[in-house]
C-alpha cells in the first residue's frame, strides 16, 4: 500500500463511526499517510501527529484507545514521549514503530511500558492483527475494573456506584469524568482538559456543566458533600482527586 506526494499534515483528526481512537505519531509523511489510510479502512478513528510536541498537545487534552509511536522524531525521542504519555494516561497501550531493531532498544521500549515493538518494514496485516490483540486484551482487562472512592465502590464497566449495598447508576459521562480524575489522582485537572476529554466536539458543554457533574459525584462518594475530601476544588483551575481514602 503506497501513497505518493502527500503534503505535511500534522495534527490530523479523522473520524470513523463507532470506532476506537488511535493516535499515530510518525514524522515521515509517506509512511504516516499510508498508515492513516489503511487504519481508517480498518474502521479506526485516527489522529496523526508528526512531532513529539504535536503528540503531547494531542494526548494532553484527549484520550486514546491506543498509540502508535515512532521512536525517531525530529524534536525528540519516542521513548521520552512514551514516558510522558504513561504519566497522563497510564492505561493507554503503546506500540513502538521503529527502524531500530536491536535487543537493547526493544528492552528499553518494553521497560517503559510498551505493549509491543514492531520493527520497520512490517506488513499491514501484521500491524492490524497486533492492534486487534492489544485492544482486545485492554477491553478484557477493564471489564471488571472497580475502585473505592470515598464511601462508594465505583464499577466503571457496569456504570454504577455502590454505597452500603445500595447501587446507583452512573451515566457514561459521570464514569468518564471519575475515571479521568482517578487516572490523574493527586494531579490538578483543569476544566478545559475535562471538557476536551469527556465531551465530544459535537456537544456544547461549558465549565458550569463540569461543575454540575462534580456536585452530583460528590453526593455519591463524599461523606459530607459540602466539605469534600475526595474531589477537591482548585480555585480558578479545576479539580483534584485526593489519595486520601482511595
Amino acid at each position: 500500500m503506497s501513497i505518493k506526494n502527500k503534503t505535511r499534515n500534522s495534527k490530523v483528526n479523522i473520524k470513523a463511526k463507532n470506532s476506537q481512537k488511535i493516535l499515530l505519531v510518525e514524522d515521515e509523511v509517506n509512511i504516516g499517510s499510508t498508515l492513516i489510510d489503511f487504519l481508517i479502512q480498518e474502521g479506526y478513528n485516527m489522529s496523526w501527529a508528526q512531532t513529539a510536541q504535536e503528540s503531547e498537545d494531542q494526548f494532553k487534552y484527549r484520550s486514546f484507545d491506543l498509540t502508535l509511536l515512532d521512536v525517531g522524531l525530529p524534536d525528540g525521542s519516542g521513548f521520552e514521549v512514551a514516558q510522558k504519555l504513561k504519566k497522563i494516561h497510564p492505561n493507554t497501550p503503546v506500540i513502538f514503530l521503529t527502524a531500530f531493531g536491536e535487543a537493547e532498544d526493544r528492552i528499553h521500549g518494553l521497560e517503559l511500558g510498551a505493549d509491543d515493538y514492531i520493527v520497520k518494514p512490517f506488513s499491514m496485516r501484521e500491524l492490524s492483527l497486533r492492534i486487534k490483540i492489544i485492544l482486545k486484551r485492554k477491553t478484557l482487562s477493564t471489564t471488571s475494573e472497580s475502585v473505592q472512592l470515598g464511601k462508594a465502590s465505583i464499577d466503571f464497566s457496569k456504570f454504577q456506584a455502590t454505597v452500603k449495598n445500595i447501587t446507583t447508576p452512573l451515566s457514561q459521562k459521570e464514569c468518564a469524568l471519575l475515571k479521568l480524575l482517578y487516572e490523574r489522582k493527586e494531579m490538578v485537572v483543569s476544566r478545559d482538559i475535562i471538557l476536551n476529554m469527556v465531551w465530544s466536539e459535537d456537544e456544547f458543554p461549558n465549565e458550569r456543566t463540569v461543575d454540575n457533574f462534580i456536585v452530583r459525584l460528590r453526593k455519591i462518594i463524599e461523606e459530607d458533600p459540602k466539605k469534600p475530601q475526595i474531589i477537591r476544588s482548585i480555585r480558578g483551575i479545576g479539580y483534584k482527586l485526593m489519595e486520601t481514602n482511595l
